[in-house]
């Protein structure tokens, strides 16, 4: 079953390759998010010496983790976000002809191999704060960084498959549900506490961004979370992320039965 889809993704990286000096270009021109967001983090820090209880060390740790983890996902199925094109046109209906799960078709329809750029550079800083960090490295800390980074790409990969499915209602909806994925993103790299309790309530239990790369950072570095969480709250990562894929599959199941085709 899954030499198709491998055999689709193979045809989708080599088309994007073939032009190796232009895809070059757009593998560079795609830090530039993480230039901006750098920079962003730099001038907050310029001026105040802590921000949410964290030091820029730390604060550069969570944008780079959130980072990493929001770049995968979006490598993955950020172009999920293009299915109001299918639906409008009825493209979708040949993906309901074939033998295989529509989400995975979808899925392995495209590639985004230009966002390595993201990923990479998100690597770089992160590995720059975690040296920079007063951590006394064990087993541990090495696999709550690992858990996190694969538990965030989780959590925003089903937040895209949410996004998506809630357009086989909206149809036009994509600005509405970006402000779930995107926003959910921008918060994801800056500490929760900085936020009012309504925003911190959203992005930790409706949308959890702060379990992609902030509470599991807490946790890394022993410093108290908010909200009298426990203190070993950033390992729940792989359980948001498990709650967002239950939402996101049930979601989806329903918006294919509610779907109608175009009628052409």
């Amino acid at each position: 079953m899954a030499d198709p889809y491998l055999t689709l993704v193979a045809l989708r990286m080599r088309a994007q390759t073939t032009y190796r000096g232009s895809f070059a270009i757009e593998v560079v021109a795609s830090v530039g998010a993480t230039v901006s967001g750098l920079l962003e983090i730099y001038v907050i820090f310029a001026n105040v010496p802590v921000l949410g209880g964290l030091t820029f060390e730390a604060a550069l740790l969570v944008f780079a983790l959130g980072h990493i983890a929001f770049s995968l996902a979006d490598l993955v199925v950020g172009h999920l976000d293009t299915l109001p094109s299918y639906l409008r046109t009825g493209t979708l209906d040949a993906f309901l002809l074939r033998p295989l799960p529509v989400l995975v078709q979808l899925v392995t329809a495209d590639l985004s191999l230009r966002r390595l750029g993201r990923t990479a550079a998100g690597s770089v800083l992160a590995a720059v704060a975690l040296a920079r960090s007063d951590i006394r490295w064990d087993a541990a800390d090495v696999a709550l960084v690992a858990l996190t980074v694969c538990s965030g790409t989780a959590i925003f990969a089903a937040l895209f498959v949410c996004a998506a499915a809630v357009q086989f209602w909206l149809v036009d909806g994509t600005e509405f549900t970006s402000s779930f994925t995107y926003g959910g993103n921008y918060a994801a790299q800056f500490p929760a506490s900085v936020y009012g309790v309504p925003l911190r309530t959203l992005f930790t239990f409706v949308v959890p961004a702060a379990f992609a790369a902030y509470l599991p950072v807490l946790t890394l570095l022993g410093l108290p979370a908010p909200g009298g969480l426990p203190p070993w709250i950033g390992w729940c990562t792989p359980v948001a992320a498990a709650a967002v894929w239950v939402v996101a599959l049930l979601g989806w199941r329903a918006g294919l039965r509610h779907y109608t085709g175009t009628g052409s």
